[in-house]
């Protein structure tokens, strides 16, 4: 059926509805009406978030080294990390919020390792650098997933944290009475989950990752960077003789609570028992070709029914529809063949990446959210219908539309918990977040 400009749609768990829309009670979804217009669609989890790093995106894209990589670009990143206190972390974090928003992502995780005073000192408020950050999503009204990062040691070889390190670093003790700290703010937000992260495996030694594991609550999400690297394989491979998912696998009780971001290089028996864990990978498509990761596996990882889900990361864009457009662009490149991210039930492209991404939301998130079904967040976008890029669309190819036909952002509305906080593809306050975030930006990068 020929739709066109009076396409009016819910994506739904049993498939496109037609002119349904989500109705909303206590931030919940209660219902439907049939008072749609657009073409509405849950909001899209984004899995894995560096706030601070909005503010760096396009000043490393001038070549520092002939075999500039991940890391000399980090040399860039120290720099720009040492200068933010709390008010530019608010500042930066709620600008990259509002983006979110307006591109479609209601949802965040924020992988928060900025904790300290650059020179490691804490903040007379321990939490201070967190609670700018649930601050600044408060203020967008975004859902936030606050994972604070557990960071002790600079290598595999348990090196000493270098300078530029320090303020990201924490004993154990002290990182649990943060997650604490933390968790006290979800009684009073319920916008708000509180989760955990470890920075690697070369930043957290063994006993350390054991003993957190066994301090910490045992429903908490659990997210951690993993083979982003070849070097970092390598590594691995010199200290424990394994590779680092295989370690992860077989020293750590994986399952579906954990999140592991990029895990950018896996081998074919480390690709089949991840996707076997019931674990989610966070897969990073902007940040990983700007940074020279590699491309993950996917078809692979898809054929074992692994979990994925994407992130914006360093945030060189804020897009969920460039995430997943160069996720399969990548593929395609790589393969030398088209239209990689399918399934035998769902042989549409665009269908298949939005399935997958949904899917994942509330493992990765640890909130309930990534369907439009009664009980579940009121988080939903809706598309404009009459952008031309819908022009003479049929139900089977809107997604595909939406993922492969333009550039321009053709979000319209957005609601979290019910609240609208984008009308007219803005957000409700872009001007005053935008000029405070100009402010601090200037603040940033002032010699």
């Amino acid at each position: 059926m020929d739709i066109g400009h009076d396409l009016a749609l819910a994506w739904t768990p049993q498939g496109w509805r037609p002119r349904t829309v989500p109705v909303a009670e206590d931030g919940r979804i209660a219902g439907f009406s049939g008072t749609a217009r657009g073409i509405v669609l849950p909001g899209v989890p984004n899995l894995h978030s560096h706030a601070f790093q909005r503010a760096m995106a396009g000043l490393a894209e001038c070549q520092t080294d002939p075999r500039d990589s991940f890391w000399t670009w980090r040399e860039t990143m120290y720099r720009i990390a040492a200068r933010f206190d709390p008010d530019s972390l608010q500042a930066v974090a709620a600008q990259l919020y509002a983006e979110m928003l307006e591109a479609g992502y209601t949802t965040v995780c924020e992988f928060h390792y900025l904790h300290h005073a650059p020179d490691g000192r804490p903040y007379a408020d321990p939490a201070a650098m967190s609670r700018a950050l649930l601050a600044a999503a408060r203020q967008a009204g975004i859902r936030l997933t606050l994972l604070p990062v557990l960071y002790m040691s600079g290598g595999f070889d348990r090196r000493p944290l270098a300078e530029r390190q320090r303020r990201f670093g924490h004993d154990l003790d002290a990182f649990l009475h943060l997650v604490e700290t933390l968790r006290a703010e979800e009684a009073g937000d319920p916008l708000l989950r509180v989760g955990v992260a470890f920075h690697s495996l070369r930043a957290v030694p063994p006993e350390a990752l054991a003993a957190a594991l066994e301090a910490l609550p045992p429903d908490l999400p659990l997210h951690i960077h993993i083979a982003e690297q070849v070097a970092e394989v390598e590594d691995c491979l010199a200290v424990h003789g394994v590779r680092p998912v295989r370690w992860l696998l077989d020293h750590a009780p994986v399952d579906r609570r954990w999140t592991l971001v990029h895990a950018t290089h896996l081998d074919r028996e480390e690709t089949r028992a991840l996707a076997r864990s019931g674990a989610t990978v966070a897969l990073c498509p902007t940040t990983e070709a700007n940074l020279g990761d590699g491309l993950f596996p996917l078809r692979d990882y898809l054929d074992a029914g692994g979990a994925w889900g994407i992130g914006s990361d360093s945030h060189v864009s804020v897009s969920p529809v460039e995430e997943l457009r160069w996720l399969e662009y990548g593929q395609r490149l790589h393969g030398l063949r088209r239209n990689v991210a399918v399934a035998a039930d769902s042989p549409g492209v665009g269908r298949t990446l939005l399935r997958g991404v949904y899917a994942s939301g509330a493992n990765a998130t640890g909130q309930p959210v990534g369907q439009l079904a009664p009980g579940m967040a009121a988080d939903w976008i809706v598309l404009d219908a009459a952008a031309p890029l819908f022009a003479g669309a049929r139900e089977a190819d809107v997604a595909e539309r939406w993922l492969f036909a333009g550039n321009v952002n053709v979000v319209d509305e957005v609601y979290v918990a019910g609240r609208q906080v984008v009308a007219g593809g803005h957000h409700h306050a872009r001007e005053a977040i935008a000029a405070r975030y100009r402010r601090a930006v200037a603040r940033l990068l002032a010699d």
